[in-house]
């Protein structure tokens, strides 16, 4: 019987290249997002890989909308065995003009909501005595940059969360692993370019060759293929003794 994963975020980015990932070993997928043609890109997923599927709206910011996704999830399926809190957000900003707004949705997005989520999958994980939960982080989650104040507090107390999560669900042979990719091309990166080109007056390829990059020992963008197969890895029974860290996807970023 196929196991279910649900991956949040995933109509969009890293997410649905992990959702794809995924439809190719043929796992039940929940998909989610807010984009319009998410219901189409999920659709169009589980028919190229012929898998089953379900698709979601349920809005970060709304913990009721997250337990009815879970408990749907639950009943079309029988259980969520690896849930992926990949949603997030950014805001490029200094600290003194940073948005009260944008802290909170950032938060929100990027950290609360994989709380409500785990705490919502983990009863029937508890009881089948089986669940992988993998946490998107960054290396922001590792490192800091300035101008993220609320991206890099979210993403550090993520890794903070899933060590505790690894902790309690070690018992139940639930384990919890943290995902640490720097930049990767996608379009939450195109996002911050511009944010970036405004806040230095820069170009597209100034930032991208003096800011971003410059974090990176290797000089270039993360493959997202590779960022893909680390979670893929992480979610099989080969990594059942891996639980608790924070892995570094990120071009040497974290070794200097």
């Amino acid at each position: 019987m196929s196991k279910t994963v649900l991956i949040t975020g995933s109509t969009s980015g890293i997410g649905k290249a992990i959702a794809e990932g995924f439809a190719k070993k043929g796992y039940n997928i929940i998909f989610n997002g807010l984009e319009t043609d998410g219901p189409v890109i999920a659709q169009n997923l589980a028919t190229a890989y012929e898998i089953e599927y379900m698709y979601s709206a349920a809005n970060m910011l709304q913990p009721d909308e997250l337990r009815s996704m879970v408990e749907s999830a639950i009943s079309q399926f029988g259980a969520v065995d690896i849930l992926i809190n990949n949603a997030g957000i950014q805001h490029v900003s200094p600290l003194e003009t940073f948005p009260d707004e944008k802290w909170d949705a950032i938060l929100g997005v990027n950290l609360s909501a994989a709380f409500h989520l785990t705490k919502a999958v983990w009863p029937s994980m508890k009881q089948q005595k089986y669940g992988r939960i993998i946490n998107m982080s960054s290396a922001h989650g590792l490192v800091a940059s300035e101008n993220k104040s609320a991206y890099v507090a979210s993403k550090h107390g993520l890794i903070g969360f899933t060590k505790a999560t690894a902790l309690e669900g070690a018992p139940f042979n639930i384990t919890c692993n943290a995902v640490c990719p720097g930049y990767v091309h996608t379009p939450i990166v195109e996002g911050q370019i511009a944010d970036q080109m405004r806040l230095h007056n820069m170009s597209a390829d100034e930032v991208v060759q003096n800011i971003m990059l410059a974090k990176h020992a290797i000089k270039s963008f993360v493959p997202i293929e590779l960022v893909v197969n680390t979670v893929l890895f992480l979610a099989e029974e080969s990594a059942s003794a891996i639980t608790g860290i924070a892995l570094p996807v990120e071009a040497g970023w974290t070794a200097q």
